[in-house]
């Protein structure tokens, strides 16, 4: 029904993107943002389709049971949480559909997906973040409408160490600067400040914070102060992380991957690649069970990084370059592949290239469940068999879901 105060749309399902999903007086579907399954709301188009459209909640006529008070003040409009509405048991069970859901979509309807692994924490885990910069010279996050730069004060996803480091630096100004990025390691006064100014060459002003300070300049990192670094200790491996290197944003959560990663590794293994290898998180364990391991990762500071946290191994030989251009080269025979792609998943010339080293196993640590789907049913159709779903949360309060999925070749 449409009335002059918006749609009022009772809400049923969830999507990919975690919108919840109802449809108007004429079938057609409504994706509302800060909406959840079992809500009557009423809602405002922001963009019409032909088929759906895209909604904002406006107001809550009858919530669902799940619905609970949002914890931040800056909830609903900054774009970095989607559901502190949902309390967590819920979240949890929306992530299991999501996976659940997209790989029935990829053609993949009768998988099984556990129920997802919860966090420790379902605030205060995140050891880094991303702030973009404002005019103004202010931290803050890209707000939900994809474009404006909110100021923020206060973050409850961040780990308290970092959101200390956040409220050493807030006043600082930041002008020059297009982004921030805050970490802080395992320890709690490991903290770094990565900086990536908006033209290359030009002078920085340092914020007086007790951190070491990076310049990522075209992308590559130069430490201004300290070692330009952070140490993460998983399982008692440690992995030095320079500034714009990727590392999980959930201590506690990578150790859960890295488990249900070993956890289906076969001994024995005589060659194991480990792809989009980073800074060597997965390497350094299968390094343990494998006689030959090789790490392919495309970012070179994350290879010197992984050199040096692989220094102990001599059986582990690092490759710096596109996996698709690569993998190519790699002439012995592959017993294991694990893989943690970015978002957009796996190139297609890639994925052609894993599939031609003809691994017994496949072990897909997935952090975007479309593109986990899509390239799963590629690698079945190439004679793959789906073993195992295992979701993980690795960001609460977010739709994002972590997905580890194990793949046997008939």
């Amino acid at each position: 029904m449409t009335t002059q105060d918006g749609l009022l749309v009772t809400l049923t399902d969830i999507a990919h993107t975690g919108r919840a999903v109802g449809r108007d007086d004429n079938g057609r579907a409504i994706f509302a943002a800060y909406a959840l399954p079992g809500d009557q709301a009423r809602v405002r188009v922001t963009r019409h389709e032909k088929r759906y459209a895209l909604a904002r909640l406006e107001s809550v006529i009858t919530p669902a049971p799940e619905r609970i008070a949002p914890l931040c003040p800056h909830f609903g409009v900054c774009g970095g949480c989607h559901w502190q509405m949902a309390d967590y048991a819920a979240q949890l069970a929306y992530k299991q559909q999501i996976v659940r859901d997209q790989l029935a979509r990829g053609g993949l309807p009768d998988v099984v997906v556990h129920p997802t692994i919860p966090s420790s924490s379902p605030y205060h885990y995140r050891t880094h973040v991303t702030f973009h910069v404002t005019k103004q010279g202010r931290l803050g996050y890209v707000a939900d409408d994809d474009r404006t730069i909110l100021p923020i004060d206060v973050c409850h996803i961040m780990r308290s160490s970092l959101a200390a480091l956040f409220d050493s630096v807030r006043d600082h100004d930041f002008s020059g600067i297009e982004r921030a990025r805050l970490q802080v390691g395992s320890d709690d006064g490991d903290r770094l400040i990565a900086l990536t100014p908006i033209k290359r060459g030009a002078p920085v002003r340092l914020p007086d914070a007790d951190a070491t300070i990076s310049l990522l300049d075209a992308d590559t990192p130069r430490a201004l102060r300290g070692s330009g670094s952070v140490l993460y200790t998983v399982r008692g491996k440690d992995f030095q992380t320079t500034g714009g290197s990727f590392f999980q944003v959930n201590l506690d959560q990578a150790a859960v991957l890295v488990d249900l990663v070993m956890a289906s590794v076969v001994d024995p293994i005589e060659h194991a690649l480990d792809l989009y290898s980073g800074v060597g998180l997965f390497t350094a364990f299968l390094a343990d069970h494998a006689a030959h391991v090789t790490a392919i990762e495309s970012f070179a500071p994350a290879v010197f990084d992984a050199a040096h946290n692989l220094a102990d191994h001599s059986n582990v030989r690092l490759i710096t370059g596109m996996i698709e251009d690569r993998l190519n080269h790699i002439t012995a025979p592959v017993d294991l592949i694990v893989l943690d792609p970015p978002r957009a998943g796996v190139d297609a010339a890639a994925l052609d290239a894993l599939i031609k080293c003809g691994a017994q196993c496949v072990i897909y640590v997935s952090c975007d469940a479309s593109t986990l789907a899509r390239d799963a049913k590629k690698l079945t159709v190439s004679g793959y068999n789906l073993m195992s779903v295992q979701p993980v949360d690795m960001f609460p309060q977010t739709f994002h879901v972590e997905t580890v999925a194990v793949f046997d070749k008939s």
